[in-house]
């Protein structure tokens, strides 16, 4: 299917892509950065929702679109015509993996759910993002980021200790939910390698989102306590938390005692280190207000970089609490290919997150910038099979849009 040459322990993977917003794109675009070759179905009038969010914008582009959809192709198709559901179910035939993130149903209602699909292509990997699942009591309900961070219990235990819950400022729910369903996707993979059969993944935002839960659910089974919130502090180590300093905000975690020592003794407050309050960690949670008091002192007599410098060398855990520009800005994240550039079609170099795997033989590849809208609409439906008036005939329909600069001359000659 795919045009070009895409490199990395997915490649010759065929995805096709029925997602929209950010759960499904964030999924797919890990797929795709492994070398999955991704053709990604949008509605040909809106395209994928995220194309009008903003600002920001670049241009005419949606910098939320952009985020999440690297290296994938756009073919816009209209699947509420009897001809696009077609070419949808031509497509799916063919492909290793089908990500699709509709309420529960809607993909069986227009002729693409996994028993659908699974009869065209026995050795299929379906995967379905929702809200609460394929076939819970609740599956009928509508899915939101926000709304699985407060059910899930982690809005409870974000914010300041005084102040009230509060979100998380990225959409934990639908990210760590196209990380799993990545995740899903590889393992029924290799599944399907070793034993010829597809399967179906069902991926429910609320099960990723208590999945981060983590060491607090297991914190809660033991002992059935009520978490507290701690702002940037931790619940069961001290000192863990950002101080401010006299010009920023400074993140230290003396993660045991002996790193405790050596922080005392970076700070220059070895007094502290005689203290019975301070003796062990868990001294040291007990008595964390008053610890607290004696850090904050000392660390607003100096600047940021001071302390930095001083904690690094004694091998204390530390850093600055960035901004996002700061952040992005960090020369380590370009060491570690973690920004990325590539050539939009319409508005010229475009920047975008990389991807933190970093595999040794076949790494990731950034191949390509997010598409234009149908940008590569003839490309995929001549690879189907289809001929060029037939394709050309789909567009004056207006049930496949073209992106691509010959679509756009054509467009402009018929005018």
């Amino acid at each position: 299917m795919a045009d070009t040459q895409p490199t990395g322990p997915l490649a010759g993977i065929r995805v096709l892509d029925l997602t929209r917003v950010l759960s499904g794109p964030f999924a797919t675009m890990i797929l795709a950065d492994l070398g999955a070759d991704v053709v990604k179905i949008e509605d040909p009038a809106r395209g994928d929702d995220t194309r009008h969010w903003g600002p920001p914008f670049v241009e005419t582009e949606s910098a939320y679109f952009m985020s999440v959809n690297r290296n994938k192709r756009s073919l816009a198709l209209d699947l509420k015509s009897d001809r696009g559901r077609e070419i949808a179910r031509a497509l799916a035939a063919e492909v290793d993996v089908v990500v699709e993130n509709f309420r529960p149903g809607v993909a069986a209602r227009l002729g693409l759910g996994y028993e659908a699909v699974r009869e065209l292509n026995p050795g299929v990997i379906y995967a379905s993002i929702s809200g609460y699942g394929q076939d819970s009591s609740e599956s009928d309900k509508p899915g939101y980021d926000p709304i699985m961070q407060a059910r899930s219990g982690l809005m409870s235990i974000t914010g300041e200790a005084l102040g009230g819950p509060a979100r998380v400022g990225v959409a934990s729910a639908d990210i760590s939910a196209g990380m799993w369903t990545a995740i899903g996707t590889l393992a029924a993979l290799h599944h399907r390698t070793a034993t010829g059969r597809g399967q179906w993944l069902d991926l429910s935002l609320l099960d990723a989102q208590v999945s981060w839960l983590s060491n607090v659910a297991g914190a809660w089974f033991a002992s059935g306590g009520v978490p507290a919130r701690y702002g940037t502090g931790h619940p069961s180590i001290v000192p863990s938390e950002a101080f401010a300093t006299s010009d920023g905000l400074l993140m230290v975690a003396a993660g045991n005692d002996a790193m405790w020592v050596r922080m005392a003794q970076a700070l220059g407050v070895e007094r502290l280190l005689e203290d019975a309050r301070f003796a062990t960690n868990a001294h040291r949670v007990a008595h964390r207000e008053e610890l607290r008091g004696e850090l904050e002192r000392v660390l607003a007599t100096d600047t940021t970089q001071a302390w930095l410098e001083r904690l690094d060398a004694a091998a204390v855990p530390a850093a600055r609490v960035n901004s996002i520009g700061e952040a992005l800005s960090d020369p380590l994240l370009r060491e570690r290919d973690m920004i990325v550039e590539l050539e939009h079609q319409s508005v010229g170099p475009v920047r975008s997150v990389g991807s933190p795997v970093r595999l040794s033989e076949t790494p990731p590849s950034m191949r390509s910038a997010p598409p234009v809208l149908g940008q590569d609409t003839r490309a995929v439906l001549t690879e189907l099979g289809l001929d060029p008036a037939e394709i050309q005939d789909l567009i004056d329909r207006g049930q496949v849009t073209a992106g691509d600069p010959a679509a756009d001359r054509a467009q402009r000659l018929r005018a």
